[in-house]
């Protein structure tokens, strides 16, 4: 595997490229043209400007997080096909720049919620949180004032001001989708773009759901062990995979992370690897990496990502806020750092166990 870090670029990240380059074990990072609009092709020279910008720190672009999914094909309206051949373009452009992973999602109108971006913590940290029965007294068209008032004047990703000026027109566009529309959009999307990615050897890694069931109505297909594989059977490619995250499966404790990786052996392009703990059904606050902080097994986790001979790229994902650090939610530097190290460390002792 190949320790990475999520990285927003110079201009939206509070995390520099020196930074994450001092962290033991990071070889490289997870970006994205956090300035290109959804469904706007990105140009060859954007993506080797940020490719040249990494390089020369020393670190590697090892992925692309995210080449957002633009909503008339998750709707599956008549505009999606000029959508998706700008999205074949991309695909192109990164291609021709030796970008092989992109990380995507097909969550309708969010990319993911929480019910707090700054819950404190009994150690002082903040982390952030959900609970379903917040959730369930907001109003959705509202949603945004709530998320923005705790983002430390960031840009939070999938919560862009400009989309979600049109959230009464997103909802709209749902209103006649369900799981079943969904996915079939979601199955037309990757048997278009499959030719393109067998061309340059892009692996398509699907994100998770999160949390891992519906929310304000909407549908959710990429919520557990079922639905993963039959969207990989249904477009049984090797570039057609899954990024692995830990946080969002978790969100669900039905779900078995470690039952989930082996089944999925062969693909998972990608790992987010990060730990959660449950106080009640639909409430959960995210944790330090450390299994004992939260409520996932962090070895087993691990475990089973070496026993599949997992070797694509990983990272921590969403850390708390500790040492008064002020950073985008969940996307410091000290947290994740020390999770890099840590998720580090069991991958050693896990090789060592098994040579």
């Amino acid at each position: 595997m190949k320790m990475t870090l999520r990285w927003f670029g110079s201009a939206h990240d509070s995390v520099t490229l020196k930074q994450i380059k001092q962290i033991p074990g990071v070889v490289g990072v997870i970006s994205t043209l956090y300035d290109v609009p959804v469904g706007e092709v990105w140009t060859r020279q954007q993506i080797k400007g940020l490719k040249e910008e990494i390089e020369a720190q020393g670190l590697e672009l090892l992925g692309i997080e995210s080449v957002n999914i633009h909503d008339t094909i998750k709707v599956g309206s008549p505009e999606r096909e000029k959508y998706i051949a700008n999205y074949i373009k991309t695909l192109e452009a990164l291609g021709e720049e030796g970008i092989q992973l992109v990380c995507y999602n097909f969550m309708p109108v969010f990319d993911w919620t929480r019910s707090d971006l700054a819950k404190m913590r009994e150690d002082g940290s903040t982390v952030l949180s959900y609970d379903q029965e917040v959730i369930d007294q907001l109003d959705p068209d509202k949603i945004f004032e709530s998320m923005d008032h705790k983002s430390n004047g960031y840009v939070l990703p999938g919560w862009e001001p400009e989309r979600m000026a049109r959230i009464k027109e997103l909802f709209e566009m749902y209103k006649e989708i369900d799981n079943e529309k969904l996915f079939e959009n979601l199955v037309y999307f990757l048997k278009a773009i499959m030719p393109t990615c067998e061309k340059y050897g892009i692996k398509m890694a699907i994100h998770p759901d999160d949390p891992a069931w519906p929310v304000f109505g909407l549908p959710r297909i990429v919520i557990n062990k079922e639905n993963l594989i039959r969207l990989t059977e249904a477009v049984n490619h090797p570039c057609n995979g899954v990024t692995l995250c830990t946080g969002s499966l978790g969100s669900n404790p039905q779900n078995d992370i470690p039952d989930i990786i082996r089944a999925l052996k062969g693909k998972i392009h990608f790992a987010h690897v990060r730990n959660l703990k449950h106080h009640a059904p639909g409430k959960f606050e995210e944790a330090a990496h450390l299994s004992s902080d939260g409520s996932m097994d962090m070895y087993e986790i691990m475990k089973a990502l070496y026993e599949i001979e997992f070797d694509g790229p990983i990272r921590p994902d969403h850390g708390r806020a500790i040492w008064d650090e002020v950073s985008m939610p969940g996307y410091g530097l000290y947290d994740r750092a020390l999770g890099a190290t840590y998720l580090n460390g069991l991958w050693e002792a896990i090789h060592k166990e098994n040579k």
